[in-house]
C-alpha cells in the first residue's frame, strides 16, 4: 500500500474530491503532441530553410532526419509521459515513397499513410496543420492573403487538400481531427491598407471552407498571432480577425499563450471563448518576452490555464496541445518536460475543490477565498502526481532523465 497516496487521497476527500475518479479521468485525457520539437520544424517535404515567421534557436546533436527517426524519437518521449496522447502533424511531414513528390498544393493522403499506420499501431488519434511557411511559394512573407492571385489559390488549394486529408485521419483512426490554420502573412513596418490584405485572407478561408467535409469528424480551428519575425508592425491574422472569422464560419477559436501581447493571458480569455463557443482548442507554450516558443514549465499561468478549464468543467469542450521547439536542449527531454508539467496543471486543477471556491467568491468572503487558496497550495498533489505516473508505468521524479540520457547515449549521439 502506498502509504502517501493513501494520507492524499484521505487529505483530498476531505474536501470532497476523490483522487480515484480524477486519476482515471485524467489518465483518458488527450494531449496533442507536436511533432516539430522533434526535428525543429524541418519536416520531409523540402530542404529549404526555415522561414515566413519561423526560427528555431540551437544546434544540440541528435534531431531526427527521417520519419523512422522521429517516429522512434515521439516513442520514446511518449514512454516517458504519462497519460493519453494524440500526434500533431504538420502538412510538411508528408513521407513521399519511391521517388514520388507532390507540393503542397497537390498533397493528398496517401503522403500520410504511414502516420496512420504508426498511430493506429498505437490507437492514437492525428491532429493537423496545413503549412504556410517554409515553401518558395511565401512570397513577401505572404500566403492565403497575398495580392498575387496564384500565390493566393496555391495556398488555398494547399488549405483544402489538408481539410482531406484530415478527414482521411479522422476516418482511419476513429478519432476527430483538430485542422489548425495559421499564416505567418503580414508586414514589418507600418502597412498602407490593412483592410485588403484581412479581406484577401477572408476569401481564402472561405474558399478552403467551400469544400464540404464531416463536422463531426473534423474540427478546423482558426490560430491568431500579434507579430512575428520580419511582420513586427502588421499581422493578417490578428486576435480580431481570428474571433470575429471563427464565429461568422462557425468554426474553433484556437489560443497559442505565446501569440498575444506580454500582458494578456490567454487563462483570462479562456472562460469568455467557452460562453459562445461549443469548443475551443489551445496551443500550450511559454513565450519569454515574445512568442519564443520555449519548453512548457509548471508555472502560474500554465497552472491558470489548467485551472480555467477544469474549473469550468470543459475538460471535454478543450482540445488541448503543445507547441513549442527548443533546438538548444536535449529534444527528447523537450517533449517529456512540456508534456508533463501540462499534465501537472491539468491534475493540480482537478484536485481543486472549485464549487467551494466559487462559493466564497459569490458570498463575498474573499477573506477566506483568499486563505484557502494559498492553503491549497500545500496539499499533497506530489503524491497523487506519483500515483498516477505509477498507474501510467511511468516515472515520477526525475528518474525518466536517466532513460534520455540513455537513449541519447546509444541512439542520439550516432546521428552525424
Amino acid at each position: 500500500m502506498n502509504t502517501r497516496y493513501e494520507y492524499a487521497k484521505a487529505k483530498y476527500a476531505e474536501l470532497g474530491i476523490d483522487t480515484e475518479a480524477v486519476i482515471e479521468k485524467l489518465s483518458a485525457l488527450p494531449i496533442s503532441m507536436h511533432c516539430w520539437q522533434g526535428d525543429d520544424v524541418t519536416g520531409f517535404d523540402s530542404k529549404q530553410a526555415l522561414s515566413g515567421g519561423i526560427q528555431t534557436t540551437g544546434n544540440y546533436p541528435g534531431k531526427a532526419r527521417t520519419p523512422e527517426e522521429l517516429m522512434a524519437d515521439i516513442d520514446k518521449a511518449c514512454s516517458l509521459i504519462p497519460g493519453k496522447t494524440k500526434l500533431n502533424l504538420h502538412a510538411s511531414y508528408a513521407i513521399f515513397e519511391d521517388g514520388e513528390f507532390a507540393d503542397r498544393d497537390a498533397l493528398e493522403p496517401k503522403h500520410f499513410a504511414k502516420w496512420v499506420e504508426y498511430a493506429k499501431a498505437r490507437n492514437i488519434g492525428i491532429d493537423f496543420n496545413p503549412t504556410f511557411f517554409s515553401h518558395a511559394m511565401v512570397k513577401d512573407n505572404l500566403t492565403l492573403s497575398s495580392p498575387d492571385e496564384e500565390v493566393r489559390k496555391f495556398w488555398v488549394e494547399h488549405g483544402k487538400a489538408c481539410l482531406k486529408i484530415s478527414e482521411y485521419f479522422a476516418n482511419e483512426t476513429g478519432i476527430p481531427c483538430v485542422m489548425n490554420i495559421w499564416i505567418p502573412d503580414g508586414y514589418k513596418d507600418i502597412p498602407a491598407d490593412r483592410f485588403a490584405p484581412r479581406a484577401r485572407f477572408k476569401k481564402s478561408l472561405d474558399e478552403i471552407l467551400s469544400i464540404p467535409y464531416d463536422k463531426s469528424k473534423v474540427y478546423i480551428t482558426l490560430e491568431s498571432k500579434v507579430f512575428g519575425i520580419g511582420l513586427e508592425s502588421y499581422t493578417v491574422g490578428s486576435a480580431e480577425f481570428a474571433l470575429s472569422y471563427v464565429n461568422s464560419a462557425g468554426i474553433t477559436p484556437l489560443m497559442d499563450n505565446g501569440h498575444y501581447h506580454p500582458t494578456e493571458v490567454v487563462s483570462d480569455k479562456i472562460s469568455s471563448l467557452l460562453l459562445f463557443n461549443e469548443k475551443i482548442a489551445l496551443h500550450i507554450t511559454r513565450g519569454v518576452r515574445w512568442d519564443s516558443d520555449h519548453v512548457v514549465i509548471f508555472d502560474d499561468e500554465t497552472k491558470e490555464i489548467a485551472k480555467e478549464i477544469a474549473a469550468h468543467d470543459a475538460l471535454d469542450r478543450v482540445f488541448i496541445a503543445t507547441d513549442y521547439f527548443d533546438a538548444s536542449i536535449n529534444r527528447i527531454a523537450a517533449w517529456v518536460l512540456g508534456i508533463r508539467n501540462v499534465r501537472k496543471a491539468l491534475l493540480c486543477a482537478m484536485l481543486t475543490p472549485h464549487a467551494q471556491l466559487k462559493a466564497l467568491q459569490e458570498n463575498n468572503e474573499l477573506t477566506k477565498l483568499l486563505a484557502m487558496q494559498e492553503e491549497l497550495k500545500f496539499y499533497p498533489f506530489a503524491d497523487v502526481w506519483a500515483e498516477f505516473c505509477a498507474r501510467c508505468g511511468v516515472d515520477a521524479g526525475e528518474g525518466w532523465f536517466n532513460a534520455v540520457e540513455d537513449y541519447e547515449k546509444e541512439v542520439l549521439s550516432k546521428r552525424v
